[in-house]
């Protein structure tokens, strides 16, 4: 396995080439274009930050270039506050001139999309259709827009990469949030929860800050990537942070409704999704998600399968259709405001849960279950406390870190000859 980062353009070993969108893509497409050491090119809504050496202006009339040494020192001491200072105008502050009148009236409640998409890009979709009824959402990107980036087409003059720099992008967004916009912030989940962590803390927890960060390659869905592209601990820091909503939604449908939800509430949000598979979505009765979404409900005495996030619930569907009859119910938000409503409604129905999530076990949502239901048992399947020392595709990854069918399905006979008995802490 590589560890090369992706960011320094070096495809890993073993990459097939494929089209835009997987790894081949992603490298092509998600970075900007140029050899090693190249500034890239400046895409649309980009600012370039200009080296030492290049800081040079041009007077107004053409005259010689002055460097910037050479210009004139302002005066000293503040600003003067005089009364001649023009008026700010009320409401968010427009980041360019070119931003273009948004159409009157809601975005239209149904679409004609005749595919489902992958978590990412139904994220895109959606803020993008969104957007153009609401001109104060903003999308950030750290250098993961990749070639036809939707929204930037639709509003490029709402769309910001802002390159390799994940902690300032999420600082920055706290910056536009505070003048009245709705920026959403995208980057490798890895790179949100773990680079960006303190930024996140403070945005989004301590300030409170309307801040959505939406964090693709979740999990070990960065596969050959290694693990510095793997992220199995996101869970774990973001629901300590108080104040952010956390969600994992699977399949296209949950995915729009988050994201609907995240720009009605303004309110931090935190969305946990995967790269480029697609799920099929979970029947939905209308546009607002439900707390605990029963796939299927089974008598108070079986073992209940809990499904967390895009892969978790792909096994615990798995798991069901090897045993039919099993009870199902599905999560979506997962911080602990909603993790403490949800128990409360599974404890109504069932005392035995098997808890399927692709994080670790520590700090994920077996856990925060177990203390939760201390009268219930709870059993974990999860990703184990191994590092992946070996390649190959996602569902590989995930098999050699203890998270696959047989591992659930071991789980499930095992919660099923237990009693409660020893309830109050999870078991893997």
């Amino acid at each position: 396995m590589s560890l090369t980062d992706e960011r320094a353009g070096v495809l890993p070993a073993g990459v097939p080439e494929t089209a835009s969108g997987d790894a081949a893509g992603a490298l092509a497409g998600e970075r900007p274009q140029g050899t090693a050491g190249a500034r890239p090119g400046l895409r649309a809504g980009t600012r370039p930050v200009a080296s030492a050496d290049e800081r040079t202006v041009v007077s107004a009339d053409g005259g010689p270039v002055v460097s910037a040494d050479e210009r004139p020192l302002a005066p000293a001491g503040p600003a003067p506050l005089t009364d001649e200072r023009p008026l700010a105008p009320a409401g968010p502050a427009p980041l360019t001139d070119e931003r273009p009148d948004a159409p009157a009236g809601p975005a239209p409640l149904t679409d004609q999309r005749p595919v489902t998409l992958s978590g990412r890009d139904a994220y895109r979709d959606e803020l993008t259709r969104l957007a153009a009824s609401d001109d104060t959402i903003v999308c950030l990107e750290a250098d993961l827009g990749g070639k036809g980036h939707p929204f930037q087409a639709a509003h490029p003059e709402r769309f910001l990469n802002l390159g390799i720099a994940e902690g300032a992008m999420v600082d920055m967004a706290a910056g536009l949030a505070a003048g009245g916009h709705k920026p959403f912030v995208s980057t490798f989940a890895p790179f949100a929860a773990l680079r960006a962590a303190e930024s996140l803390k403070l945005t989004l927890g301590y300030l409170a800050a309307g801040v959505t960060v939406v964090a693709p390659y979740a999990g070990v869905s960065g596969a050959w990537f290694g693990t510095t592209h793997h992220c199995l601990e996101d869970l774990a820091i973001l629901r300590s942070v108080p104040g952010v909503t956390i969600a994992a939604p699977y399949g296209d449908t949950e995915m729009r409704a988050v994201v609907r939800e995240a720009v009605r509430s303004g309110r931090p949000h935190y969305i946990r999704t995967g790269r480029n598979a697609t799920y099929e979505s979970l029947p939905a009765l209308g546009d607002e998600l439900p707390l605990v979404n029963w796939e299927f409900r089974a008598g108070p005495e079986d073992v209940c399968l809990v499904s967390v996030g895009e892969e978790g619930t792909r096994l615990a569907l798995a798991a069901r259709r090897a045993v039919p009859g099993t009870a199902h119910a599905h999560l979506v938000y997962l911080d602990h405001e909603h993790l403490t409503e949800a128990a409360a409604e599974l404890a109504r129905h069932h005392a035995r849960f098997v808890v399927v999530e692709e994080h670790r076990g520590q700090g994920g949502v077996a856990e925060a279950l177990a203390l939760l239901l201390p009268s219930c048992r709870v059993t974990s399947v999860s990703a184990d406390r191994s590092w992946p020392s070996q390649g190959g595709d996602h569902e590989e990854v995930m098999a050699a870190l203890g998270l696959d069918l047989p591992a659930v399905l071991e789980a499930l006979d095992r919660a099923s000859t237990t009693s409660t008995a020893s309830a109050g802490r999870p078991t893997n």
